[in-house]
């Protein structure tokens, strides 16, 4: 299959208000030809074409450029100095002149950056050579005069132009810093707004799910269970989950109302004891291992948040999903970082369970991220068996928020 030709480019059209320019220029040119009105006299030694019909035509060329002043620059000023060239050897017209300024002012303003560069240059070496050649040959003063008229017709529009074009630029560019300004600061906000949204859920998950979780099972018990005695124990730790739950539910609705950033007692190491001591309750076989110097004050106060979290949603998980049997929690302090090892039997569940999202693992895999930590998850074979283990390694020197 052969590849289709390419299109032609189309011309650029003319702007509205470059075809208004021309029209008004020829006009105008026009009317100062109808009444006899040119600038120069007929008897000048410069005047090689004699006429009053020969002056229109450098004038109606002139016109005609002035159209594609902004859509081709360039060829509307080469054309437009032959046009101005040969309106030289005539009367002249007044319009011609004034358009062909205009020609070059809308070169420099117009055209590429190299053309802006350069007519300036040339139209300034124009000058002044037309100012100094001539004095050198006819030592006449009057002489200057011919480079001052060069100067206003070609150099004068054209530094206009790229005093205009400069300007124009640094306003774009100051309008291009303040766009790029705008968006990244709307980038910083989405992005914050998406990190909270994700700290919120962090935070709901972590303090509401493990005593849903413990309501979930020990519910199920009661209801499946025909002992009243059982009944009672199981709707006794279902009143104090859901008190529990309700609490920190109220907690992290006052968090979102008054914009505080923390709960207003943050958990910490030695809230480790209370977290085994309730997972007992709920019917866990806990055991914790922790170094003696592991207290509060010992370990920042972002990883101490994190390993917390880690350790609550861990033993959720385990009252959840695992097997009957000892679950372990451990913490250790070895080369400036502190490691969380959670460990639970993993096979086939006898009692009731409760269904799981997945969004725990994430949530912890993310808190470790935070902290520039390592977070790994998932089935091992020990010689006590098979067993799920939960571990994570979080610096002590650069924690960020968890």
């Amino acid at each position: 299959m052969t590849p289709a030709a390419p299109r032609p480019r189309r011309a650029p059209r003319p702007h509205r208000f470059d075809v208004y320019a021309a029209v008004s220029g020829l006009l105008g040119g026009l009317l100062l030809w109808g009444i006899g009105l040119s600038t120069r006299p007929a008897d000048q030694p410069i005047v090689l074409l004699d006429g009053r019909w020969v002056i229109l035509l450098p004038l109606a060329v002139t016109a005609g450029c002035e159209v594609l002043r902004r859509a081709a620059p360039r060829t509307a000023l080469l054309v437009g100095t032959a046009a101005v060239v040969l309106d030289l050897v005539t009367q002249g017209n007044l319009l011609t002149v004034l358009m062909y300024t205009d020609l070059m002012y809308a070169a420099v303003l117009y055209g590429t950056p190299a053309s802006a560069r350069r007519i300036p240059w040339i139209t300034g070496l124009l000058s002044v050579a037309g100012a100094l050649v001539p004095f050198a040959l006819w030592r006449a003063p009057e002489t200057l005069l011919i480079g001052v008229g060069v100067g206003i017709v070609s150099f004068a529009p054209a530094s206009t132009g790229l005093i205009v074009r400069n300007h124009r630029d640094v306003a774009e560019a100051a309008q291009l810093r303040a766009e790029q300004t705008a968006l990244l600061a709307e980038m910083d906000r989405t992005q914050a707004v998406v990190a909270e949204r994700a700290r919120m859920a962090r935070e709901l998950h972590d303090m509401v799910a493990n005593h849903l979780s413990a309501i979930a099972i020990h519910s199920t018990a009661a209801l499946s269970l025909d002992d009243t005695k059982t009944s009672r124990e199981a709707l006794a730790v279902i009143r104090e989950n859901s008190v529990e739950g309700l609490a920190e539910m109220r907690r992290l609705i006052g968090i979102l109302r008054d914009g505080d950033g923390e709960p207003a007692a943050t958990p910490t190491l030695d809230s480790l004891v209370a977290l085994v001591a309730g997972a007992r309750g709920n019917g866990l076989d806990v055991t914790l291992v922790t170094l003696p110097d592991l207290t509060h004050g010992q370990v920042p106060a972002p990883v101490e948040l994190a390993a917390y979290r880690i350790v609550q949603e861990s033993l959720t998980n385990a009252l959840k999903h695992a097997s009957p049997g000892r679950v372990t929690v451990s913490l250790d302090q070895p080369n400036g970082s502190l490691t969380v090892e959670v460990t639970s039997p993993c096979g086939d569940r006898d009692g009731p369970s409760a269904p799981g999202s997945g969004a725990g693992l994430v949530g912890m895999r993310e808190r470790a991220a935070l902290l520039h930590g390592t977070f790994e998850a998932g089935p091992e074979d020990s010689a006590g068996g098979r067993i799920w283990a939960v571990r994570a390694t979080l610096p002590l020197k650069d924690g960020g928020p968890a």
